[in-house]
């Protein structure tokens, strides 16, 4: 079993990355957290996940350890296939799907291309306990503990107009978000503003 791979980064798409160890290639597929968490970079350490086949062997790369348990959980569930768990961690950071798992919130996760509202039951049913043994959540706890608490009236109202105004609700929640920790004070017609100019 393959724990992780550390070598040179010799090619780098939103979808794959080529990690070249000792003159050989390793083709990995990853999320767009990982691409952004490596991008730019020569030498890279990718924690993997194998997925095994008949007709196919694949590895799944991930720039933290917690984004590769998550994945590795999310695959557990029935009817959760490898590239539907990459969709997921691509719409959203480990520990906003964490928080969105935990707190039960399905809407976000019907917003992922291919999650239905059955899936994201499922989901949230079969994970919600184990999600706290990954100690993901105070991961979140500790990086916004220094930053004034989001207005939550002001976040869902600006998703919610994002929404109307045709964006999905996952990249939409995201941006807002953003934009409220760095402006916690901001109202509601300013993050939208913003928001648009992100989206």
């Amino acid at each position: 079993m393959i724990e992780y791979l550390k070598g040179t980064l010799a090619d780098l798409t939103p979808a794959l990355a080529v990690v070249e160890c000792h003159g050989v290639g390793y083709g990995v597929n990853i999320s767009l957290g990982t691409f952004s968490a490596i991008q730019g970079k020569q030498e890279v350490k990718l924690w993997i996940a194998e997925s095994i086949r008949e007709d196919a062997y694949q590895l799944w790369g991930f720039s933290t350890r917690a984004e590769r348990e998550l994945f590795l959980l999310l695959t557990s569930v029935s009817g959760i296939g490898a590239g539907t768990s990459r969709m997921i961690l691509s719409s959203m950071t480990v520990p906003e799907l964490a928080n969105v798992i935990s707190e039960g919130n399905d809407k976000m996760l019907k917003a992922v291309k291919g999650i239905g509202p059955k899936a994201a039951q499922r989901i949230i049913v079969d994970l919600r306990d184990k999600i706290g043994s990954l100690g993901i959540e105070g991961q979140e706890a500790r990086s916004t503990g220094q930053t004034a608490p989001i207005n939550k009236e002001v976040m869902d109202e600006a998703v919610a107009a994002l929404t109307m105004l045709g964006f999905s609700p996952a990249p939409a929640h995201k941006a807002v978000q953003h934009i409220l920790t760095d402006e916690p004070e901001a109202p509601v017609e300013r993050v939208i503003k913003l928001a648009l100019k992100m989206l």
